[in-house]
């Protein structure tokens, strides 16, 4: 065996691992799928969509692109880009919002 595949088995995901996060988030989608179905306030329903999917992008990063394995410094890093991307987002959010008023049809 080379140092490579050696490398990458320390970091594989199992069998049962993979089945049981691909099961969960086949769960969190049929339970986004089903809130779509019933009668919900509008705001309440996004609210449980977003976070429903922040944890469906969080399942994914961690097991399949294999944050879950790496150094705690790269996952580290990722929190500021986030916070940035965050902020960008606020800031420019509300012109979108103003802009979408603004049509004149």
């Amino acid at each position: 065996m080379n140092a490579h595949s050696e490398n990458h088995d320390s970091h594989g995901l199992s069998t049962k691992l993979t089945l049981s996060v691909w099961v969960w988030l086949l769960v969190l989608t049929g339970i986004e799928v089903f809130l779509a179905y019933i009668q919900l306030s509008l705001t309440l329903m996004l609210v449980l969509l977003m976070g429903l999917s922040l944890v469906k992008a969080a399942l994914i990063m961690a097991y399949f692109m294999h944050l879950r394995f790496e150094k705690r410094t790269l996952v580290l890093t990722l929190i500021p880009a986030l916070l940035v991307v965050a902020s960008t987002l606020s800031v420019f959010f509300p012109d979108s919002v103003r802009l979408l008023h603004m049509k004149p049809w």
